[in-house]
């Protein structure tokens, strides 16, 4: 439980004694003061996760220290207890800052459920702010590192909708170039930043799972539904919600998502009432949707309803130096991880990777470089420690050399022995020429030759 502790201020013995007993039972640490000095100096020396504030107290307003707490600007919140008229004391305490108001007497249920909301309010407020604390110990945009033209351009743009309110963005790139990350930038950039960013990949879940992530469902609604569920529209109201793989929605939920756009509400799977949300939608996929609508696969309302701002991921092989930042960042991080000390990639090592295609981009490096940190020990990272991905990289960058990939049977290993020996007999075995003819550098050409016993092969001096 992440609220474990509950100050009751209240200067009513019989009151906080009843909350007391009641509240224990839910497994809350109970605080307890009379007054307001009592209660600040609680405040100061014990940090309560939530306050149960009465509006008069004996010293004072209740008013007066909600006042105080919200110009500390702390995360607890504050529910008031009132006996006096709701349109004025309720309204004037909401306004000043206090998550909700109960009022006397204390109806128990009620107040358990206004607590489950506070608590899960500080987990996200939390939530959020260790994020944005990561990101001021990082050189990178929210988590977007790189100061390529590129990447520049990109965070310009993710600044300006950010600042759009409710925007509706379309994220597009190829998978593993940052699509997800954008959208959390965008989310921690705009006012919504306190209230919910929910995720959910549309590609993982089939039709029914789906639907009923998003939208919720009623009670009996389908064999195991044994319980009401919220979904994830409703939870993230007033805040973003990212449809990642949105390519891979069916039809029925591509209807339901253009409501959800053009009227701001939804019905729950097997329910009757409308629910209206302030949800900013996020979209991003790897897929042309432009081709799925022409194909009839993609709902064309649907995607200009969606393409309202877009945001186009560059791949990693446009990005230059960006790179060898990257590398080094991730290098640092598996540093950490895996208690290791390297300082650096090797000048082979960097060339190498700018000469790569990067077809899985940056998740792709990241993988290269937690690998070779895992996998080996010293100061620099060689090319002969780093594995890449060895098909997509000889059968697209080496257009002069013959490569038979029909044989079923045919092993990855095989087909690399296959490639280097023909760029091996092409160069007359001259290494230097063959590993130029691979885009590869000299010591990652004998690494593998090494590796696959072609060593011995060579019959030229």
């Amino acid at each position: 439980m992440l609220c474990r502790t509950i100050l009751i201020v209240d200067d009513e013995n019989l009151i906080r004694w009843s909350l007391k007993q009641e509240l224990s039972k839910q497994g809350f640490t109970i605080l307890e003061a009379e007054n307001i000095k009592q209660a600040s100096s609680i405040i100061q020396e014990q940090e309560p996760d939530i306050m149960i504030l009465d509006q008069v107290l004996p010293d004072g307003m209740g008013i007066d220290l909600l006042t105080n707490i919200k110009l500390q600007n702390s995360f607890m919140p504050v529910i008031m207890l009132t006996a006096i008229d709701r349109s004025q004391t309720a309204v004037q305490a909401m306004k000043l800052g206090a998550f909700d108001y109960v009022t006397k007497p204390v109806n128990i249920e009620e107040l358990k459920v206004v607590i489950e909301r506070a608590c899960e309010s500080t987990r996200l407020k939390r939530q959020v702010a260790h994020f944005l604390k990561q990101q001021e110990n990082t050189c990178g945009f929210y988590g977007l590192l790189g100061s390529s033209l590129p990447m520049k351009k990109i965070c310009e743009k993710i600044s300006r909708v950010a600042q759009s309110g409710g925007t509706t963005v379309l994220i597009t790139g190829e998978s593993g170039t940052g699509k997800e990350l954008a959208a959390k930038a965008i989310h921690f950039k705009s006012e919504r930043r306190d209230e919910p960013l929910m995720i959910v990949n549309c590609s993982a879940l089939t039709e029914t799972l789906v639907e009923s992530e998003l939208f919720g469902h009623e009670k009996g609604a389908f064999t195991d539904a044994r319980n009401q569920k919220k979904g994830m529209f409703e939870i993230a109201d007033g805040g973003t919600i990212l449809l990642d793989e949105i390519g891979d929605v069916s039809s029925k939920i591509q209807v339901k998502l253009l409501r959800v756009l053009e009227q701001k509400t939804f019905q729950r799977v097997g329910g009757t009432i409308d629910i209206k949300v302030d949800v900013r939608i996020i979209a991003a996929t790897n897929r042309k949707l432009e081709q799925l609508v022409k194909e009839k696969k993609f709902r064309e309302d649907l995607y200009y309803r969606l393409n309202v701002a877009n945001i186009y991921m560059p791949p990693l092989r446009e990005r230059g130096e960006d790179i060898i930042k990257l590398s080094e960042f991730f290098l640092h991080e598996f540093n950490a991880s895996f208690h290791k000390n390297f300082k650096g990639l090797s000048e082979d090592t960097k060339q190498l990777f700018l000469e790569h295609k990067w077809p899985g981009n940056v998740r792709e490096l990241r993988n290269v470089i937690e690998r070779a940190v895992l996998m080996d020990d010293g100061e620099y990272i060689f090319s002969h420690q780093v594995e890449l991905g060895h098909l997509h990289a000889l059968h697209h960058e080496i257009p002069t050399i013959d490569m038979e990939l029909t044989t079923s049977d045919q092993s990855l290993e095989e087909i690399e022995k296959k490639v280097l020996r023909q760029a091996l007999e092409k160069t007359n075995y001259n290494q230097s020429q063959a590993a130029k003819l691979l885009k590869i550098s000299r010591d990652t050409l004998r690494y593998r030759m090494k590796r696959h016993n072609l060593m011995k092969s060579r019959i030229h001096g």
